[in-house]
């Protein structure tokens, strides 16, 4: 049997097509290669990046900012003592990178004997993590944004 050239051109193609389409279905249907977005919507969260811009600004208007702190117990977020910390209220989010499922928040619950926040080393697994502070204060919103890496 002869294959002509226009043949072994077709055929070539059709392999070359058949190897890119294996991959391409290997990668979908495999969870080790994970797709997912940052953000399930991202147009809503980009309509009020503003409001985060000015919210990082007061932040750094601060003479004082929380500081995070790595201990053998986790991670200890300590707000500056000029705040009346009954007053403080926000959330901390906790964003990994490599893993959506590892993300989680947790409220500001501080009183003025205890200034700091602790996330426990337990629910923190090893590599790198995004920490977003958000809280209020006499009306007035801030935010600070740290990136941690845990061993």
């Amino acid at each position: 049997m002869h294959i002509n050239w226009g043949t072994g051109i077709v055929i070539a193609i059709a392999l070359f097509m058949s190897f890119i389409l294996y991959f391409v279905v290997k990668v979908q249907s495999n969870s080790k290669y994970d797709n997912e977005l940052v953000v399930e919507e991202y147009y809503k969260q980009d309509a009020h990046y503003q409001d985060e811009i000015n919210q990082l600004q007061n932040a750094h208007d601060l003479s004082h900012q929380p500081t995070f702190d790595q201990t053998a117990k986790g991670i200890t977020v300590t707000f500056p003592s000029e705040f009346d910390f009954t007053k403080l209220t926000g959330e901390l989010s906790l964003y990994r990178p490599s893993n959506k499922k590892l993300d989680f928040e947790m409220p500001i619950s501080l009183t003025n004997s205890n200034p700091s926040l602790l996330i426990p080393k337990t629910r923190l697994v090893g590599g790198r993590w995004d920490i977003t502070l958000h809280w209020q204060y006499e009306g007035k919103e801030y935010m600070t944004k740290e990136t941690v890496y845990i061993n």
